[in-house]
């Protein structure tokens, strides 16, 4: 198995995670004095998860794609029933390893390149020798700052 993928989670969705969310937005700059902070819910779940029984998660192991915002240890969560479409990140098996890549078709589906985000890993195309398969396409990802 491939070192890019450390581990892989069946979602627990028959919990609910309700946590206060604030509805202004934090600014990134100076702070608006004048906003108002008004409370609401937010259950992780359903904000994260849109097809529960399609969906799984899968722990980052590597650097291969760090300019994608994708760092070791970050947990991703994988949609199945999603189509990966050109320019999206998916898992993908290529000759039974699991990697994290964005995946790109040139001309239409005939060629399949699997991108990193980091300089240091070439792409990969996948040739008809290669045994190849999408898992899923990553809908959101997790990491400790």
């Amino acid at each position: 198995m491939s070192k890019e993928i450390e581990a892989i989670y069946i979602p627990d969705t028959s919990t609910e995670l309700d946590c206060l969310l604030f509805t202004a937005s934090v600014p990134a700059g100076f702070p608006s004095p004048a906003a108002d902070y008004e409370e609401n819910r937010l259950d992780l779940n359903k904000h994260l998860i849109q097809n529960p029984a399609s969906t799984f998660f899968v722990r980052v192991s590597g650097d291969s794609m760090v300019g994608a915002g994708i760092h070791s240890g970050d947990i991703l969560i994988v949609d199945r029933s999603l189509e990966p479409r050109s320019g999206k990140v998916v898992i993908a098996v290529v000759d039974a390893e699991l990697t994290v890549k964005r995946i790109r078709f040139k001309n239409s589906p005939k060629r399949v390149i699997l991108e990193s985000a980091n300089e240091k890993y070439p792409d990969r195309e996948i040739s008809g020798d290669s045994e190849f398969e999408v898992w899923g396409v990553v809908t959101n990802v997790i990491h400790r700052l």
